[in-house]
């Protein structure tokens, strides 16, 4: 019935393809409920993976994909508008009738198929847990529409487009209020005491929702054997590792996206000028999903498009955002084929497909191979222009049309110290001094960052310590939740906060001492680290205020740290509270006191719980260290909460005690020892 139910669904598109037998894929689940797929082809265990998923978390999947498609507001009300219009903004149905067939290559599309039969019978065969009555059959239009709009959106494409709509085109891609996600580093055999090579899987993203970490396994016959993770609606591996190397990404944050300001016709409306001629912008019209009063109403919201690309209007003008995201097709595949890689060569030119607009990477092999680089698709652009503002849109100098090629960006491959690593910091301190990327060979209008954080000092003082490292130093430089001193965020400055002097403020004068003795440690059970959390908090309505660089002057750090003894005394009662009693890790039933604050290494960000407590909702989340051994690659690995997102599972938050004590669960790529070890073992059906 299942079967047959499916077989209705590919005739009603119009479309044949050759229909995966469930029962040649098997769902192997182990003691935390991480499925480790297994079938002869890609294409089977893309069908697995999305079986499994679905189980585990259809409803994050469904959303993801219903955003891409202009459809959220549907699942969600009024607060799926903004995804919705930006959806139909980017053009990305138009992008995929264009790019498809031509870019897409068989034996990805066949993946791409594979994946679509496994979700669509899931939901045929779960029509409860399906959202949008309708939606599905879901088809690869739809599923690669979704991967743009996540693209556009980590290329900082809706930030310009939120900007345009209110009339603020002031932006500055150096200054960040909140810290951006991730770590990476790796050591090979010349910094290791033991011979192998070293790499951390350190991401900073959501804890829920459609970018937060799924874990899976994903083996073949076809050569695919990668233990890593991904996001809602992807069918394959992002970041992870295989039995010859491994990878991650970290954000990065060059100038991949740029706004245009057109010179409309004194008289014509829609005509705008370009050199000596005028052309007509295009118009076009999302179509949206409103509730009132709990009625759905369709409403239209225009937009246009220049030859710079998508434009709104807004008060002062027409405004063309371009970004490469926009023409980009192919990003799913190039992390395919980063997943099939099988040695540096292969990985390589995996990333001389640049379709990915962005990301740094951290690699490293079983060949002692390690490699770091600010990867994205990054403009060439004219001279003479302040790129990192809205450039003029009546030339077409300004038109770009090309990116830099990926030899071109800044990166580093077995540098002679035996290491690298990256903290959302500048590319061009990656390494030690001999080894970094020269700045002055890049094109400042690239906008690469130029700045440390608190992260890359920590991670560079506490690699200098160590002529070698064994596997558990690594570790401990892995887990290390310390500031350094001074503090070195990025986007304030905070350090006029050991200036003061306690004694001329005998109000807060115990919190202040308490502040300067901490040991900037961000621990469960310290004292000064409860102190400095509530502090950072109440530090946020003065930072709007601030103008660039944001310096807090002692004044506003006083007045802040007043803020900071009402909040504990209001809330607990009482000026002693700990981190631990303050923020929280929480999902179902359970309530840890946890670690972290922004811009340790061991980074949280957290908001508004209850009785005045905090939740972490971002910062560590998947975690993943390899070690590549002579004997082969040991990993180890842990997630936030657990590999369900259903309240009943037993694996709804049963990695949390693990993640709140620093340890890890042990994973394996051996299919032999996994089955033997299997708690589960089924089809997909």
């Amino acid at each position: 019935m299942r079967n047959y139910t499916l077989t209705i669904f590919i005739l009603s598109l119009g479309i044949v393809y050759s229909q995966i037998d469930p029962n040649t894929i098997d769902i192997v689940r182990d003691d935390y409920g991480v499925p480790h797929i297994f079938a002869p082809t890609d294409a089977e265990v893309a069908y697995g993976l999305a079986w499994a998923h679905a189980e585990d978390d259809f409803k994050t999947i469904q959303q993801g994909y219903l955003a891409g498609n202009n459809q959220l507001s549907k699942s969600i009300g009024n607060g799926g508008l903004g995804a919705d219009f930006i959806a139909q903004f980017i053009g990305s149905e138009a992008l995929y009738k264009e790019r498809y067939e031509s870019d897409i290559s068989e034996a990805y599309k066949k993946v791409v198929e594979g994946y679509r039969q496994g979700i669509n019978n899931y939901a045929a065969t779960h029509p409860e847990e399906v959202l949008v009555t309708g939606f599905f059959p879901i088809t690869t239009k739809e599923m690669i529409r979704y991967a743009q709009l996540q693209l556009f959106i980590s290329s900082k494409g809706d930030q310009w487009v939120q900007r345009i709509i209110n009339n603020d085109l002031q932006y500055d891609f150096k200054a960040e209020e909140t810290p951006k996600g991730s770590n990476t580093f790796a050591f090979n055999s010349s910094k290791t005491k033991d011979g192998s090579t070293y790499l951390a899987i350190n991401t900073h993203q959501p804890l829920d929702g459609p970018v937060s970490w799924y874990e899976a396994h994903l083996c073949s016959d076809e050569g695919t054997n990668i233990l890593g993770a991904l996001f809602a609606g992807s069918p394959n591996i992002l970041i992870g590792a295989n039995e010859n190397l491994a990878w991650t990404h970290t954000v990065n944050q060059p100038d991949k996206t740029d706004v245009f300001a057109l010179e409309m016709h004194p008289k014509d409306k829609l005509k705008y000028k370009v050199d000596d001629d005028y052309l007509l912008l295009e118009t076009k019209k999302a179509k949206l999903q409103v509730r009132f009063l709990g009625i759905p109403l369709q409403i239209k919201k225009k937009f246009y498009s220049s030859i710079y690309g998508p434009t709104l209007k807004n008060k002062s003008g027409f405004y063309s955002v371009r970004t490469p995201a926009l023409f980009e097709i192919r990003a799913l595949e190039q992390w395919w084929r980063m997943n099939k890689a099988t040695n540096f060569t292969e990985f390589y030119k995996a990333l001389k497909m640049e379709a990915l607009p962005g990301y740094n990477i951290g690699y490293a092999d079983k060949n002692d191979t390690i490699f770091y680089i600010s990867n994205g698709l990054i403009p060439k652009r004219a001279k003479g222009y302040n790129w990192a503002e809205v450039v003029p849109g009546n030339t077409r100098k300004t038109l770009w049309k090309e990116t830099y090629a990926v030899e071109e960006l800044p990166q580093v491959i077995q540098p002679k110290s035996g290491y690298f690593y990256n903290a959302n910091h500048t590319p061009f301190r990656s390494s030690d001094e001999g080894d970094n990327p020269n700045k002055d060979s890049f094109d400042p209008a690239m906008g690469f960052e130029m700045y440390d954080n608190n992260r890359s000092t920590r991670l560079k003082n506490l690699i200098d310590q160590y002529d070698k490292v064994d596997y558990d130093d690594f570790k401990n430089i892995k887990y290390d939740h310390q500031y350094p001193k001074p503090y070195v965020f990025n986007w304030m400055d905070i350090n006029y906060l050991d200036k003061l002097e306690p004694n001329q403020y005998p109000e807060i004068k115990s919190l202040i001492e308490r502040l300067q003795a901490w040991d900037r440690k961000a621990e469960p059970n310290s004292l000064g680290a409860g102190t400095f959390a509530v502090l950072y908090d109440q530090l946020r309505p003065f930072y709007q205020k601030l103008p660039y660089p944001k310096i807090f002057p002692p004044s506003v750090l006083v007045q802040a740290i007043k803020n900071t003894k009402e909040y504990l005394l209001t809330y607990f009662n009482t000026l002693d509270v700990s981190l631990g009693n303050y923020q929280k890790l929480v999902r179902g039933n359970k309530e840890l006191p946890i670690f972290g604050l922004p811009d340790v290494v061991t980074a949280m960000a957290a908001r508004p719980y209850k009785d005045g407590k905090v939740k972490v909702v971002s910062g560590e989340s998947y975690i993943e260290l390899v070690r590549f051994t002579k004997s082969g690659p040991e990993i180890e690995s842990v997630i936030s909460y657990g590999s369900s997102d259903h309240p009943e599972s037993e694996h709804y938050n049963d990695q949390m005690e693990l993640y709140a004590a620093f340890k890890t669960k042990k994973m394996t790529l051996d299919k032999k020892k996994i089955y033997a070890d299997a708690k589960k073992i089924y089809n997909p059906q």
